[in-house]
C-alpha cells in the first residue's frame, strides 16, 4: 500500500466520499456529560493514600548514565 495523492480541498474530498458510499460530513460531536453516578457516592470519602502507594522493588535499579 502506498500514498498516491494527498487531497486537502473540501469539494474533491466530499465527491470522493460520496462516490465510495461514505457520508461527506463527519458525524456530529456528542455533548459533554457529567460525572458517573458512582463518583457522587465517593465525593465525601477520603481515600487511603497509604494503600495506593507502590511497594519498593526488591532490587536496586541504577539509572546513572555512564
Amino acid at each position: 500500500m502506498r500514498i498516491v495523492a494527498l487531497v486537502t480541498e473540501t469539494a474533491p474530498v466530499q465527491r470522493i466520499r460520496n462516490h465510495i458510499g461514505e457520508p461527506a460530513q463527519p458525524p456530529p460531536i456528542a455533548p459533554g456529560r457529567g460525572l458517573p453516578a458512582w463518583d457522587d457516592a465517593l465525593a465525601n470519602a477520603v481515600p487511603d493514600w497509604d494503600a495506593l502507594t507502590e511497594p519498593e522493588p526488591e532490587y536496586l535499579f541504577d539509572q546513572h548514565v555512564q
